[in-house]
């Protein structure tokens, strides 16, 4: 179908192909900035026009409809009117459609194992249509919203990861032990109460009219019809940022409550002596005295009881960061623990003054255990399968799973985790040829390649394809992201160069982006948190190309579609996400959402 569009005084015809996505792109932003700007300085009158702009707007609709339908990993995924990878001509028509009309279809349920467990968690998917019209709500409330949320909330938002809670705790901890409450919001997605949650939004009717509509709109499950009474369903392109709206002031009460206790120092340092650092639904309350830490647990189950929640009691517990049979805690995958400094060791603070204890934060037992259990999944189900196959399917998840680690103290458990796959890798080769030795086994799937003397890898001689090892990664410092820092402050040139150095990110990705200093070589606009990169070979290897960085350059996901078509290469693209999704991780929908900084192993 094609779109009329007016400019100036003229009408004209677009197609999908004919649409200057970078002055829509440009135009978006700059509302969306001026949104945050306005909300800053407490200008809600300007924040709400703003906002109804935006929702009219046929270039945020326009942008809407692309990342549900040709971005969004979940593109071919329907909901319950069977809609699913729609043509161009089906694009423009749904831009024409989209418009808030305070209604909404049932979501389609789907069932999938949550990680490490015999346990099944639901899924929500909504139709295309309200996952478009979800993803232009975003555009108008997000950037509200990031200008509001707490410093220390990193899940599910915009330029900010597992490594920066990580990073919040350790500056919370590195200058004196203390006690710890690591707690578990149950069924955090599933309880929160709608009418206390729909309070909370302060937004323009019409959003909430049409929220409303989506959060009542229910479910269905095996063709049967389930109301939705409370909680948002995980699945929906809004839902992660529902949730964190609702947990916002959680940190900010925790510090009233301290600052009224009676204590040592003036209130204000009674408000910094305490840290609340929240990902998502898990969170940690930190300070230095036992019985404020007690006092906390009881205000925060009181504060979760305001919005129809309760903690998971199984997974909340008090710590302490340094005691001798003491194991620390986990959060996010890792483990964070203190340990005393021996005689001629001592650790130092900001001052360079002795400590008397050391901080480690590590790869949890339970995530080394998850994921060697993996790699002895893909071995043993790839029995029959050639060298090849085994490697490819193995190189993705120790790249993810090793670059995820990259800004821990791993070096140590990287190395014991590559011996223990080398013994169930030789035992695979022993396995495939029984009635051979050990050294012909070792001739045939090993060879010398570089400093690498024992390198699992093809026999071709031009171009081996070896296997990864855990040790070869890195381990690199990771800097935390600005308290109050987001995307939505027009800081691009901050944002594009944290993009590049963000754990996780393959080193071609990396140097790619420096190299194009942070913009997609297509259209020239610079990458943003939300965007999905690819890497894309200038020459297609089916004309030649070669796989060298002089032949490779990094485009938006829709840019290399674009680029694709005009190129002749019909071939398979060469899909290098800018994240590679580790083993196992923690997504609010992994049908619909692109892996990103804020997954993290179970």
């Amino acid at each position: 179908m094609e779109m009329p569009k007016t400019i100036g005084n003229n009408t004209v015809v677009l197609e999908w192909q004919d649409v200057d996505w970078k002055s829509i792109e440009r135009r978006v932003f700059r509302l969306q900035k001026r949104i945050h700007q306005a909300e800053r300085r407490g200008d809600i009158k300007t924040v709400r026009g703003l906002q109804k702009l935006l929702l009219k707007s046929w270039s945020a609709r326009m942008l809407a409809a692309r990342r549900v339908t040709q971005d969004n990993q979940g593109k071919k995924t329907a909901g319950v009117d069977g809609v699913k990878s729609l043509s161009p001509k089906a694009r423009m028509r749904l831009v024409g459609q989209l418009k808030l009309n305070s209604k909404a279809k049932p979501a389609r349920r789907v069932w999938i194992p949550k990680p490490g467990r015999d346990e099944k968690r639901p899924l929500g998917i909504p139709t295309i249509y309200d996952r478009a019209l979800q993803a232009l709500v975003k555009m108008a409330l997000e950037p509200q919203w990031e200008a509001k949320f707490e410093p220390n909330s990193y899940g599910f938002r915009p330029g900010r990861s597992c490594q920066d809670a990580i990073g919040a705790i350790f500056n919370a901890i590195r200058c004196k032990p203390k006690w710890v409450l690591d707690a578990d919001i149950a069924k955090c997605f599933d309880r929160i109460d709608h009418g206390k949650l729909l309070d909370k939004l302060e937004t323009i009717p019409a959003i909430r009219r049409q929220i409303r509509a989506w959060l009542k709109a229910g479910v269905i499950d095996s063709g049967q019809l389930f109301p939705t009474d409370e909680g948002t369903p995980q699945g929906g392109v809004i839902s992660p940022l529902l949730a964190n709206i609702a947990l916002h002031g959680m940190e900010e009460s925790i510090k009233e409550l301290v600052e009224q206790l009676p204590g040592k120092g003036s209130r204000t340092n009674r408000r910094r002596a305490v840290s609340l650092i929240r990902y998502a639904d898990d969170f940690v309350i930190i300070h230095e005295n036992l019985g404020v830490i007690e006092k906390c647990r009881d205000h925060i189950q009181e504060w979760l009881k305001g919005m129809g929640l309760e903690l998971k009691e199984e997974k909340t517990h008090i710590t302490h960061t340094q005691e001798c049979d003491n194991p620390g805690f986990d959060f996010l995958g890792f483990n964070i623990r203190q340990h005393k400094v021996g005689k001629y060791k001592t650790g130092k603070n900001t001052h360079n003054e002795p400590l008397g204890f050391k901080t480690i934060i590590k790869p949890s037992k339970k995530a080394v255990k998850s994921h060697y259990q993996k790699l002895k999944q893909i071995v043993d189900s790839h029995i029959v399968a050639p060298q090849e196959g085994l490697i490819r399917h193995l190189n993705p998840v120790i790249r993810g799973w090793s670059n995820y680690y990259s800004t821990a103290v791993s070096k140590q458990i990287f190395s014991q985790l590559d011996e223990l796959l080398y013994w169930k890798l030789a035992r695979w080769g022993k396995r495939r040829h029984s009635n051979k030795t050990g050294k012909w086994v070792a001739r045939k799937y090993w060879r010398k390649i570089g400093s690498r003397n024992w390198a699992f890898a093809t026999r071709t001689e031009s171009n081996p394809m070896q296997l990864r090892s855990h040790a070869e990664t890195p381990i690199i410092h990771h800097t935390k992201v600005k308290g109050e820092a987001s995307p939505y402050d027009g800081n691009l040139k901050y944002w594009s160069t944290r993009m590049g150095k963000q754990p996780g990110i393959p080193t071609r990705v990396s140097k790619l982006l420096k190299k194009q200093k942070g913009k997609c070589a297509h259209c020239g606009l610079t990458f943003r948190e939300e965007d999905v990169m690819e890497i894309d070979h200038i020459i297609p290897k089916s004309k030649g190309g070669k796989d060298t960085y002089k032949n490779l350059q990094l485009l938006h996901r829709h840019c290399h579609d674009v680029k694709t078509a005009l190129d002749g290469s019909h071939g398979s693209h060469d899909k290098s996400q800018v994240i590679e999704e580790p083993d196992e991780v923690k997504v609010s929908s992994p049908v619909l959402e692109t892996s990103r900084v804020g997954d993290y192993p179970a």
